[in-house]
């Protein structure tokens, strides 16, 4: 019974736990994967936590709560060894996904819980000379007015019938000037 078949891409699941098992099912899991040298399949174990600040009788007290109780994320390459280990760790009910299939949470979900910050890496600038690759402006040359990583996005200034036009583009859309 293959879970995903032969993935050798690690993905962030999440894995329900009883409620107060959450630090106890992740250092287990630490544990385990420490015995059976498992660093390059569960590469990563997290509790979501949260900083809250609590005003009474004129205290401010500071604290870390679980995000989500009841839920640890694991980053794994999924697999029969793999799921196996981490369903059997003591206090694990099961992954999350429909039907208790284990589900992969997507790069924009990883990126709102701030589990992994991902980097984009651009090979243009603000001012560098561009050409637009795709869409319906392809072909037009302009420089780099703004860029928007975070929301995938960059205002691009292009000469249209003699006047100055922003165009907003995906990042993938540009490519620098060679």
């Amino acid at each position: 019974m293959s879970i995903q078949g032969k993935n050798t891409v690690a993905r962030w699941y999440v894995v329900h736990t009883y409620s107060g098992y959450e630090n106890k099912v992740a250092a287990n899991l630490e544990k385990m994967v420490e015995n059976r040298k498992m660093h390059d399949i569960i590469q990563d174990i997290r509790i979501p936590m949260e900083t809250v600040t609590e005003v009474n009788n004129n205290e401010t007290r500071v604290y870390e709560r679980k995000m989500f109780p009841g839920y640890v994320l694991v980053k794994m390459v999924m697999s029969d060894d793999s799921w196996f280990v981490v369903r059997n760790i003591t206090g694990v009910t099961g992954f999350v996904g429909p039907e208790a299939k284990a589900t992969p949470l997507t790069n924009e979900e990883v990126e709102a819980l701030g589990v992994e910050v991902m980097t984009v890496s651009l090979p243009y600038n603000v001012g560098d000379t561009v050409k637009v690759t795709s869409g319906p402006f392809e072909g037009y040359v302009g420089s780099v007015d703004a860029l928007a990583p975070e929301k995938n996005r960059v205002t691009v200034v292009v000469s249209m019938f003699g006047r100055e036009t922003p165009l907003e583009l995906e990042l993938d859309q540009v490519a620098p000037l060679e």
